[in-house]
Order: structure tokens, then C-alpha cells, then sequence
């Protein structure tokens, strides 16, 4: 009998020590796990840091998400956050705890390189990610543009934060995410 932790094995590699052929399988799954909907920008957002792939037992990938460095200002300082990006799990292997391994490599990432973590979630996965201790940031959310800070209304709602750090964030002061091509946040 085959068990879940033996069927699936996990890796971390940051993203200059993939092979070619492992970023279009990471794009070719996000693609398969969005439906299409993950463009091209949002696959750049989640290159450039560490990610966590899940192989089946065949080698396949079957799932992955990474963290990549972004900087975030609240009150009056600059943090350096852990944000999490690319999140997805293969269609025909999903429910089986796959996103929840992604999510705990990456967690232990942002833990002990990050002055925080954070991430953007739509209805599907923030389940994953509030059951996993992440909470929804009731505060502002802006963004540092060409000219200033930008308001970004629509994110509010859908921008987690670690539980963790939760307490040392105060909602009555801002975020203020670095600027970034495509999606924002």
C-alpha cells in the first residue's frame, strides 16, 4: 500500500537552480490549475525567489508555489516580506493535502528569512490559507506608484498576513506594497 507520504515528494529550489524544463512544467501546471487564467505576468511575480514543488510518485509535478522577496512599508518602516505567489495543485490531484504541503515549505521559508509573509487569495484558496493560521489584513491596502501611493481598494478583503506577525501589524496604518507590473498584489 502506497501512503500519501511516500506517493509525493517535496522540493525546494530557488528559481536559478531549475532546469528549463521544470519552469514550463511549473507554468504548463499553473496554467492547467487556473483554468488559463494565470497570465504571464503572474507567472513572472512568482519567479525570482524559492519554490516548493511536489513530484507524484511518476515524477510528474503536481503541485507548487514560491516565495520571492517583496517590500512592504507599514508605519514608518520598510519590511522585508515573504510573499507568496503561484500557489496551485494539479486538477486530478487536489483535496489530498498537496496545496498544504506547498504552503508549510513555504511558510517555514518566510518564518525564519522574512519580517513577515503575506499573500493575495481569491475565494478558492483562501480556505487553505485561513485554515493554515493566515488571517485577512483588515487595514489599508495601497501601493507606491509613479506618483505616490496609490489606494488599492479592490485588494482589500483578500490580502492575508501570517498569524504570527498578525499582533506586530496595526490595521490603523497603511500597507504600502512596492509597485510591480500586472497585478499589484
Amino acid at each position: 500500500m502506497t501512503t500519501l507520504a511516500s506517493a509525493f515528494t517535496v522540493r525546494t529550489a530557488h528559481t536559478a537552480d531549475l532546469a528549463p524544463a521544470e519552469v514550463r512544467a511549473i507554468r504548463a501546471l499553473l496554467d492547467e490549475a487556473f483554468d488559463g487564467d494565470f497570465s504571464e505576468e503572474d507567472f513572472e511575480h512568482g519567479l525570482g525567489g524559492i519554490h516548493a514543488l511536489v513530484h507524484d510518485a511518476a515524477g510528474r509535478l503536481a503541485a507548487h508555489g514560491s516565495v520571492i522577496m517583496r517590500r512592504v512599508r507599514h508605519r514608518e518602516r520598510w519590511l522585508r516580506v515573504g510573499y507568496v505567489e503561484a500557489v496551485g495543485v494539479r486538477p486530478d490531484a487536489r483535496r489530498g493535502g498537496l496545496g498544504g504541503r506547498v504552503m508549510a515549505e513555504l511558510e517555514r521559508i518566510v518564518d525564519r528569512a522574512y519580517d513577515a509573509g503575506m499573500l493575495s487569495a481569491g475565494d478558492e484558496g483562501a480556505a487553505l490559507y485561513t485554515a493554515r493560521g493566515w488571517e485577512v489584513w483588515p487595514g489599508r491596502v495601497c501601493a507606491l506608484g509613479l506618483d505616490g501611493v496609490v489606494h488599492l481598494p479592490d485588494e482589500e478583503g483578500s490580502t492575508f498576513v501570517r498569524t504570527a506577525l498578525a499582533g506586530s501589524l496595526d490595521p490603523a496604518f497603511e500597507l504600502v506594497f512596492d509597485w510591480r507590473d500586472g497585478d499589484v498584489l
